[in-house]
């Protein structure tokens, strides 16, 4: 490595953009750089940090700037825990459960081995994966020969399979990249090329008119368009619920609201991990903690990338819309992954997004004008017949990005024990099915015995059919049964306080609201909670056994109710 080369480049790059700065660096053989000292801004660290990326010889870019816009958290004293003592022995313990630790652990459950995912959060999928639009991209747009191709265009290959033994719903309904003008016709012919060499099946360019043909609501001006029918849409929570309830239908455990502060090592191999429930020791620790792998990586002193949060910002229409649009419409890209556009989710919604922007907090959820306004505006650019009046609702997630815009899927070069599963951004959820395999191989190989696979292992999961997909003679069969199914909750979706009772107890229980509405959909319709949220609530409280002012929207610190307002007895007038 030619240090002395590497210094008069980022000192370039320095003193052409981003002055003025504080900043110090080291550099290893194998290509790693380190960023210690201050920036005005965290825009400009990204921007700097991305630049750095690119130089040739330079493999991983870790920061440790400090920007004004982040906030620091204090260290966890971790004494009060280590006094827990130990709380279980498992022989792989995977760290986060969002669709890629869930899909790890759906995976690992066809070998004899005992298996434990903890998550953070007071549900699966509560990070990166219930905020995003569920596409199961084709792989057009991914760097020839990167991880993002390899996995992504062979997992989505094996979404089919994975729908089939699950019991998500997956509809391949193909997608377009639409053009204007000549300048567009470019960019999707490289788009096209690069495609072909990712080897997507089915890939073509098409006339505007031959687009119209198969979507008849894209615009009147597209002149060209690129068409991958390979492309298709899930519910993602939907599908990190099937491959968490198929894992502990095969053995593995799931335990939620479990947060880790440090990993435990002896002698160069993992031991362990301390959670705020006390320790838990394993032989191989999986880290696919999304956003915060990063910091899970620092706690096994390997650290050699950082996540840094790009949020995007998803609308909802109204269902008025339904049948509108059955594909995904997008425009070509003009920088990292701001190519969204409107497309129909599996349930027949119309969804709008995402947009891009980079942020400090990891937990940053916010929603600014212009992110509203970018997507409103594609989608209308993008179709026709759609009216921006009919937005019943909008959020966003974060994307859990590298400097180096790749994954990050390997055992650890100084850990024995220790696997990377970081920087799982798009096509993360199109590339999990690809990537939960690979990962299954790399833990059978670090546990370094010849491990047995289960012989009654059960590949297949089986979703109850919900109350507002059932003919009439079955809901009157349901209702015979239960009378709860003849309670509509949700008016908007259709849903049965019997579907919220049994999402309540089911076999990794909602215990939210947040919860029970990936569970059930209820909230998520026209009133988005405003006529059946109160009643969600109280069922929480009855079948919980807790006080209304208990009841959270999404685990701890998110109480719906503060406090009593007034108390009535029978006979009192109001």
């Amino acid at each position: 490595m030619d240090q002395e080369s590497v210094k008069k480049s980022i000192a370039q790059i320095l003193e052409e953009k981003f002055r003025p700065n504080n900043i110090s660096f080291t550099l290893d053989d194998d290509g790693l750089i380190c960023f210690e000292g201050s920036m005005q801004t965290w825009q400009a660290m990204v921007d700097f940090c991305h630049a750095v990326a690119k130089l040739p010889n330079i493999k991983h870019v870790v920061s440790h700037i400090k920007t004004p816009e982040k906030i620091y958290k204090e260290p966890v004293d971790k004494t009060p825990y280590l006094k827990l003592g130990i709380i279980d022995e498992v022989d792989v313990l995977i760290i986060g459960g969002g669709v890629i630790g869930c899909g790890v652990a759906r995976e690992l459950s066809k070998y004899d081995i005992n298996i434990l995912l903890v998550e953070k959060a007071s549900d699966i999928s509560e990070g990166t994966t219930k905020c995003n639009n569920g596409m199961i991209h084709s792989g057009y747009d991914t760097k020839p020969n990167s991880l993002k191709a390899k996995y992504g265009v062979k997992g989505n290959a094996m979404y089919s399979k994975w729908a089939e033994e699950l019991g998500f719903h997956f509809n391949r309904t193909g997608s377009f990249v639409c053009g204007f003008n000549q300048e567009d016709a470019d960019i999707i012919q490289g788009l096209y090329e690069n495609g072909m060499k990712n080897q997507v099946p089915g890939i073509e360019i098409i006339s505007g008119e031959r687009a119209r043909e198969i979507e008849p609501n894209i615009n009147d001006k597209v002149i060209v368009a690129l068409w991958t029918p390979t492309a298709g849409y899930v519910e993602p929570y939907e599908v990190a619920l099937a491959l968490a309830e198929n894992a502990i239908e095969n053995g593995t455990k799931i335990l939620l609201n479990t947060e880790v502060f440090d990993v435990l090592q002896e002698n160069g191999k993992v031991t362990g991990v301390l959670t705020n429930r006390g320790i838990i020791k394993t032989k191989v620790i999986i880290n696919s903690a999304g956003l915060y792998a990063d910091e899970i990586a620092r706690m096994a002193k390997d650290e050699f990338y950082t996540i840094h949060p790009r949020r995007g910002t998803l609308g909802i229409l109204d269902k008025e819309n339904k049948g509108k649009l059955h594909t995904f419409v997008g425009k070509a890209p003009s920088n990292y992954t701001k190519g969204g556009g409107p497309q129909e989710t599996p349930e027949g919604t119309l969804l709008i997004g995402p947009s891009a922007k980079e942020v400090a907090d990891k937990e940053d959820l916010g929603v600014d004008r212009d992110d509203l306004g970018f997507i409103l505006d594609k989608t209308m650019e993008l179709t026709k017949n759609i009216s921006p009046d009919s937005l019943i609702t909008f959020f966003s997630g974060n994307r859990a990005a590298t400097f180096e815009e790749d994954f990050i899927i390997e055992p650890s070069k100084k850990l024995k024990g220790f696997i990377h599963v970081a920087g799982i951004q798009s096509p993360g959820l199109a590339s999990a099915p690809a990537i939960s395999e690979e990962v299954m191989n790399l833990t059978i190989a670090e546990l370094g015995h010849e491990v047995a696979e289960k012989v009654n292992y059960n590949a297949n999961h089986v979703f109850t059919k919900p109350f507002r997909d059932c003919s009439n003679e079955e809901r009157e069969q349901l209702i015979a049964q239960n009378p709860a199914y003849g309670k509509v909750i949700c008016r908007c979706e259709t849903v049965t306080e019997a579907e919220i009772i049994n999402a309540i107890h089911g076999v990794i229980p909602a215990t939210t609201m947040d919860a029970v509405k990936r569970r059930t959909r209820a909230g998520m319709g026209r009133c988005q909670s405003g006529f059946c949220g109160a009643k969600v609530l109280d069922l929480l409280s009855k079948e919980l056994k807790i006080n209304p002012a208990e009841v959270t929207l999404k685990g701890p610190n998110s109480e719906i109710l503060t406090e009593q307002t007034r108390n009535f007895q029978r006979g009192d007038s109001l």
